[in-house]
């Protein structure tokens, strides 16, 4: 409905749940906290169990000791960014807790990657994935196709990468 001025009104958009926008972060942002956390906790009894076994014990306890400081100390920024990738955010939150980052700064960095993980995805990335969907099955064949390329190239890239390793290992 056009407004006194003659200008339709800009209304929220819904988000992909059907609800509004801002309850549609709302809900992702929830999950994706929960999620977090598990897997946060989950690292931490993992790790505690690690350093107490004999394979922490190969490692040494100065190594892990080093390896919490780092974490400690620069795993905020990685646990922030984590939630800007595909793949990487769970095994960043199980590492941060395995290593016992500090909860305070692990919890800050969790909730500012949690924010944008939610508007991402419940602003684009959802929408992308139902409309991948939509294509898909429209046009099996072209989506099986599409499907077959990324993997071949994700196969080709792979094999490239671990010939140029080995060549670099190589004197």
């Amino acid at each position: 409905m056009p407004g006194m001025d003659g200008v339709t009104p800009l209304a929220a958009p819904d988000s992909p749940f059907g609800l509004p926008l801002w309850l549609g972060v709302a809900v992702m942002f929830g999950i994706v906290v929960a999620r977090a956390q598990a897997t946060y906790w989950l690292g931490r009894a993992a790790g505690t169990g690690i350093a107490r076994s004999r394979w922490g014990e190969r490692l040494g306890r100065d190594r892990l000791d080093r390896a919490e400081r780092v974490v400690g100390r620069y795993g905020p920024v990685a646990v922030t960014l984590s939630f800007l990738t595909i793949g990487v955010q769970t095994a960043v939150n199980a590492v941060a807790g395995a290593t016992r980052m500090p909860f305070g700064r692990y919890l800050a960095a969790m909730l500012v990657g949690s924010a944008l993980w939610a508007v991402i995805w419940t602003v684009g990335g959802l929408s992308v994935v139902w409309g991948a969907a939509t294509v898909a099955s429209a046009a099996p064949p072209a989506a099986a196709a599409v499907v077959v390329a990324a993997v071949v190239i994700a196969a080709a890239i792979i094999g490239y990468r671990r010939r140029r390793a080995r060549r670099a290992l190589v004197p």
